[in-house]
């Protein structure tokens, strides 16, 4: 992973979400869920190898060459590595998780 700081941030704010859902619902039980849906959702935002996935659909199914490299090099920045086709499956995912973890923790 290139951006460490990225981790290490994100598991403070996930430490710091599990001490207030552990106040606030006096359950062990709801913090370690808590926990286990803020590592996986760490995992999947941070953790993919994404100049892998920047590429073509059809080219995943084979190792990244030095010509993906010089291709990939040009696109740098948020708005330009955006793609459609994970902005939908991420929302769609996260957003049934988030839900489900909100009716378990709150409801």
């Amino acid at each position: 992973m290139a951006n460490d700081t990225a981790l290490r941030a994100s598991l403070v704010w996930l430490a710091a979400g599990m001490v207030i859902v552990g106040i606030c619902t006096q359950s062990f039980k709801k913090v370690m869920v808590t926990y286990m849906f803020g590592v996986l959702g760490i995992a999947g935002l941070l953790l993919p190898d994404w100049e892998f996935f920047d590429r073509d659909y059809s080219r995943w199914f084979s190792p990244v060459s030095q010509e993906d490299m010089a291709a990939l090099a040009p696109r740098s920045g948020f708005r330009s590595r955006i793609s459609p086709l994970r902005l939908i499956a991420y929302a769609a995912v996260y957003g049934y998780a988030t839900y489900n973890w909100w009716s378990y923790v709150w409801g």
